[in-house]
C-alpha cells in the first residue's frame, strides 16, 4: 500500500497528558551526554532560574513521538513503519521543558510528497501544557521507502 496524500491537512487527536519526571530528564540527559548540572540537579537548575531540573532541548522528541504514533499507526495513511527512514527533525522551543510539566501534543500532516516509489511525509507536532501554553513545535520528515527499494 502506498502512502496516501489524503492525510495532508489532517490533525490527529492529542495524546493523553505526559507528566515530565525528573528521572526521565536525567536519563535522557545522560543518554545524549548533556552534562549541564541543570539537567541533573534541582539546586543547580533553580540557581539557573528554572523551577525544577530542565530538559535538554531534544527531550521534546519524547513527547513528539507519542503524537507521531497516531499518524504512523493510522491505516488510512498507508505508512509501513518497517520501511521508514527518519530523514529530518527540527525543534522550535517556546519555553524550556522542566520536571513537573504536564504536556500534551497533537500531530498535523503538512505534506506527502511522492519520491520515486516511496514518499516523504512531513508532519508537525504542537506540544503544549495541559493549560494550553505553547512549549515546542517539532517538524519531522519521514522517508517511506517504496516496495521496490
Amino acid at each position: 500500500m502506498a502512502v496516501s496524500a489524503d492525510v495532508v491537512g489532517s490533525t490527529y487527536p492529542s495524546i493523553t497528558p505526559y507528566r515530565v519526571g525528573r528521572e526521565k530528564i536525567r536519563e535522557f540527559a545522560t543518554a545524549v551526554k548533556a552534562q549541564d548540572p541543570a539537567h541533573h540537579d534541582v539546586a543547580a537548575a533553580q540557581a539557573a532560574g528554572y523551577t525544577d531540573i530542565v530538559a535538554p532541548p531534544t527531550f521534546a522528541i519524547v513527547v513528539s513521538q507519542r503524537a507521531d504514533a497516531a499518524l504512523v499507526n493510522d491505516p488510512a495513511a498507508g505508512i509501513d513503519f518497517s520501511r521508514v527512514v527518519h530523514a529530518d527533525q527540527r525543534f522550535t522551543h517556546h519555553r524550556p521543558i522542566v520536571a513537573g510539566d504536564e504536556l500534551t501534543a497533537a500531530v498535523t500532516v503538512d505534506a506527502v510528497r511522492p519520491l520515486g516509489s516511496g514518499a516523504m511525509v512531513t508532519s508537525r507536532v504542537e506540544i503544549t501544557t495541559t493549560d494550553g501554553e505553547p512549549v515546542a513545535t517539532t517538524v519531522s520528515s519521514l522517508l517511506v521507502r517504496g516496495e521496490d527499494q
